[in-house]
């Protein structure tokens, strides 16, 4: 073989390699914080608009049954965010995400270029120094919430005199006098603005802290909502029966950011303030659109967006996400780019933490052995299995959750009490068979699931026999949960 012949060899060994690295897609995966599913106004159930996320669900498939795992602290986003980014189920993300290759180290290694700006909020070695090439205005698990934006508003006269949402005196959003959502969208219109430079494939990890209390928007968007506009829950009661036992009292403080009962008043105005901030970042989401867009490369570029859990906001008298029903445990997740199907909507429950292993798929990058969420490609291809068989959740050891098809069961342990729903007739969980004789060989059957699951989750607590309550931790816990 010729010296010629074998330098030929290599320069197309090399230039091959180069096309392959060029060819491998872009993944844009956006996501907020707080926001439940039927916020989208595609959903055609609030009053909520979303017009920049109605369209990119019309691009691609809208998955209408996310679920978040649930989480073992009152942060449920720190524990939905050690999941995606671990891949590993919610008693496994702690330790994994502490010791094995995070999401962007994974992709990384894979030859993307990897960039991430907004919430982080991970536990672990990097909480303070995300583990991508690029990071910018790093933010924690929420804006400083102030004793104003607690327990309000008490009457109309209370909210004339107190906090609004666009008052930046008040910090929170407006801490650094540009609202974090805009200085997010911003970082990322930045990074599109060079990727044509770049000369590897990149992985954009977008973290909005809205629409996360404390609600905070520009004016024109709380105008947007009159308050007369604005309907109750259908759900809507002033207490919560078992608040106290499961752990949703008044030493939870997302419990404690509404007054105690739920007044009709202040559910509106904190629904008023919770849309006002989701539009508010669904157009700042629209820029970052636009920006990939103008970059050129969003013919190659696959968009994940999604949120880490929902949130009551007045729902059967709740108003954080430390819940098993549906407002709280699902969340919007959209998928669009190259071959995916156009306005799909599909029903097939999945856990939002697929997102990781649905975005290695697409970049043809194995998973990791300690990654345990699935890929979605299956599918969006049209697989009709059940991606699941049965939908796990919980809330420390306040309450556990099994989902199989139209029956979901909620245990509270320490009020001895069990929910059962069928979604399918009762969408909004509004009615509990849980003492009808009728349904009691169907309770029984979900209890023994659930401990089945329970094993196959790494989890031994009993929730029928529950340990005692940690009175020292909960006291702490009111500062902890964001």
């Amino acid at each position: 073989m010729t010296h010629f012949f074998k330098f030929s060899l290599i320069v197309s060994f090399l230039a091959n390699s180069l096309f392959a690295e060029a060819a491998k897609p872009n993944i844009l995966f956006i996501l907020s914080d707080d926001q439940a599913l039927e916020t989208l106004s595609i959903m055609g159930e609030l009053e909520c608009k979303t017009p920049h996320l109605d369209k990119l669900a019309e691009e691609g498939v809208l998955f209408t049954r996310a679920y978040n795992m649930g989480a073992w602290s009152g942060a449920v986003c720190m524990a939905s965010r050690a999941m995606f980014n671990s891949g590993a189920f919610v008693n496994r993300a702690n330790q994994t995400v502490r010791k094995q290759p995070q999401w962007a180290q994974i992709m990384h290694g894979a030859g993307y270029k990897t960039y991430m700006t907004g919430k982080w909020h991970v536990p672990g070695k990097t909480a303070k120094n995300p583990p991508f090439d690029v990071v910018k205005d790093v933010r924690g698990g929420m804006p400083s919430q102030t004793e104003a934006g607690i327990n309000r508003p008490l009457s109309p006269e209370d909210y004339e005199k107190g906090w609004k949402p666009w008052d930046k005196k008040h910090g929170g959003f407006w801490e650094g006098g540009k609202h974090w959502t805009e200085v997010t969208a911003g970082n990322a219109i930045e990074f599109l603005a060079d990727v044509k430079t770049i000369d590897k494939p990149f992985f954009m990890y977008v973290a909005f802290n809205a629409p996360h209390d404390p609600r905070q928007a520009p004016k024109e968007y709380v105008d947007m909502y009159p308050l007369e506009n604005i309907s109750l829950p259908k759900s809507h009661q002033g207490l919560y029966p078992y608040r106290n036992q499961i752990g949703c009292g008044k030493q939870l403080r997302d419990a404690a950011i509404m007054p105690f009962p739920r007044t009709e008043y202040a559910t509106k105005i904190n629904r008023q303030e919770y849309f006002a901030s989701t539009t508010h970042m669904d157009h700042n989401i629209g820029r970052v659109l636009k920006a990939l867009k103008e970059s050129g490369k969003a013919d190659n570029t696959y968009i994940i967006f999604t949120s880490d859990h929902g949130l009551a906001v007045g729902e059967h008298g709740l108003v954080g996400k430390q819940n098993m029903y549906e407002h709280s445990m699902r969340a919007p997740f959209i998928i669009v780019g190259p071959d995916i199907p156009k306005g799909e909507r599909n029903e097939t429950a999945i856990y939002i933490q697929d997102a990781m292993a649905t975005s290695l798929d697409l970049g043809k990058i194995a998973k990791p052995e300690y990654v345990e969420f699935k890929s979605l490609l299956a599918l969006i291809e049209g697989d009709k299995s059940p991606h699941y068989p049965v939908i796990f959740g919980k809330y420390i050891n306040y309450q556990r959750m099994i989902l199989k098809d139209q029956w979901k069961l909620i245990v509270y342990p320490y009020a001895k009490k069990y929910r059962l729903f069928n979604l399918e007739k009762d969408p909004k969980e509004m009615k509990d068979l849980s003492d009808n004789a009728e349904y009691k060989a169907v309770l029984e059957s979900l209890k023994l699931e659930l401990k089945e699951l329970q094993v196959q989750m790494g989890e031994e607590f009993d929730f029928e026999n529950p340990p005692p309550i940690d009175y020292a931790a909960l006291k702490k816990f009111k500062k902890k949960s964001h």
